[in-house]
C-alpha cells in the first residue's frame, strides 16, 4: 500500500465521520433518540481513531537510533491496537449500556423526522468514505478476497477504515430501523434494541480489529507468495548449493527482514562468497521490494550421513 493511499483513505474517513457526529449530536439533543446519541459517540471514537492512524503513521516514520536499531516501524500496529481497544471501549461499550438504559427508563421520542433525516445524510457521507477505502484497497488487494486482504494485510490502516466504515455503515442502518419501528410502533423500544444492536456490532469489529493488530505486534514473517519468491531468488545464484534455514518477519509493514543460511561449495574463496552475497540481496530486493534488511550466513552442508550432529533443513526450489 502506498503511504499516500492509506492517508487519503484516512483523511477522507475523518472529514465524513467528524461532520456526521455533529449532526448526530444535534439530533439526538432535539429528538432524545438513545440510537443517535450511540451513533453520535460512535462517529466521535471513529474520528479519534484516524487521527491515531495518522499519529502511527508519523511516528513510523521516525529514523532509527541507538535504543531502536531496526527503526519505528512497528509504531502503525500499535496505534492500530489502540484503535481497536477506543473502538470496543467507547463505542461498542457505551453503546450497550445507553441501550439498556433507553429499555429501562424509556422516554418519548420527539421530533421523529430529524434523526431519520441525519441518518439518511449519514448513510450518503459514510458511502463516500468506504468507497475511497474500497478503491485504495483495490490498489494493493491484488485477486485476494476481502476476508483474506483484512486477514493478510501488514499496513494496519486500510483494513481498520474499511472495517470501521463497513461498521458505521452497519450502525446507520441499525439505527434507522430501530428509530424507524419506534414511530411506527409508538414503542420506544425499538430505538433501545438498535443502540445494542449498534454496540454489538462495534465490540464485535473491535475484537476482529484487536485478533488482526495483535498477530502484527507479535511479529508476522512474509507471505506464502513472497516467500517462495525470496526462495527462488537465494537458490537462483550458481553458488548457492541449498538454502539450509531460513526465517523472515516484518519490522514495519513496509519492511520486511530476511536472515537465511545458504550452503556454499567447500573450495569458495571469501572474495566469491562476498560478491555472491551481495548478488544474492540485490536479487531478492528486485523479487520482493519490502526485503530491505537482509543477512545471509554462508555455510557448508554436511548431509546427516556425514556428519550425525548436523540438523539442517534443506529446503531447495521447485526446479
Amino acid at each position: 500500500m502506498s503511504a499516500s493511499g492509506g492517508t487519503k483513505a484516512i483523511i477522507a474517513a475523518f472529514l465524513a465521520n467528524l461532520g456526521i457526529a455533529i449532526t448526530k449530536f444535534i439530533a439526538w439533543a432535539f429528538s432524545g433518540s438513545s440510537s443517535m446519541l450511540a451513533e453520535g459517540v460512535h462517529s466521535v471514537a471513529d474520528s479519534g481513531n484516524q487521527l491515531l492512524l495518522l499519529l502511527g503513521g508519523r511516528q513510523a516514520r521516525k529514523k532509527a537510533d541507538a535504543e531502536h536499531p531496526f527503526g519505528y516501524g512497528r509504531e502503525r500496529y500499535v496505534y492500530a491496537f489502540v484503535v481497536a481497544i477506543i473502538l470496543f471501549s467507547v463505542g461498542g461499550v457505551f453503546s450497550i449500556y445507553e441501550g439498556i438504559d433507553k429499555l429501562t427508563h424509556p422516554h418519548p421520542l420527539e421530533n421523529w423526522w430529524l434523526p431519520v433525516l441525519v441518518l439518511v445524510i449519514a448513510i450518503c457521507l459514510e458511502s463516500f468514505s468506504l468507497r475511497t477505502a474500497v478503491k485504495e484497497s483495490n490498489h494493493v488487494r491484488g485477486r485476494q478476497s476481502w476476508v483474506q486482504f483484512v486477514r493478510r494485510a501488514k499496513q494496519p490502516e486500510l483494513p481498520v477504515v474499511l472495517l470501521e466504515d463497513v461498521a458505521a455503515l452497519c450502525g446507520l442502518v441499525f439505527a434507522l430501523i430501530g428509530v424507524g419501528l419506534t414511530v411506527i410502533t409508538g414503542d420506544n423500544l425499538w430505538d433501545g434494541v438498535g443502540t445494542i444492536a449498534i454496540g454489538t456490532l462495534l465490540v464485535l469489529v473491535a475484537v476482529i480489529l484487536g485478533v488482526e493488530t495483535k498477530s502484527l505486534l507479535v511479529g508476522e514473517g512474509a507471505n506464502p507468495d513472497d516467500h517462495a519468491k525470496i526462495l527462488a531468488a537465494l537458490n537462483g545464484h550458481e553458488l548457492v548449493e541449498a538454502v539450509i534455514h531460513m526465517k523472515t518477519l516484518y519490522l514495519g509493514p513496509d519492511e520486511l527482514l530476511v536472515a537465511a543460511k545458504i550452503a556454499v561449495p567447500r573450495a569458495t574463496r571469501a572474495v566469491e562468497v562476498a560478491a555472491a552475497i551481495d548478488a544474492i540481496e540485490s536479487a531478492v530486493r528486485t523479487a520482493v521490494p519490502a526485503a530491505r534488511v537482509i543477512y545471509l550466513e554462508p555455510d557448508i552442508y554436511v548431509a546427516r550421513g556425514e556428519h550425525p550432529s548436523t540438523d539442517a533443513i534443506v529446503i531447495k526450489s521447485a526446479d
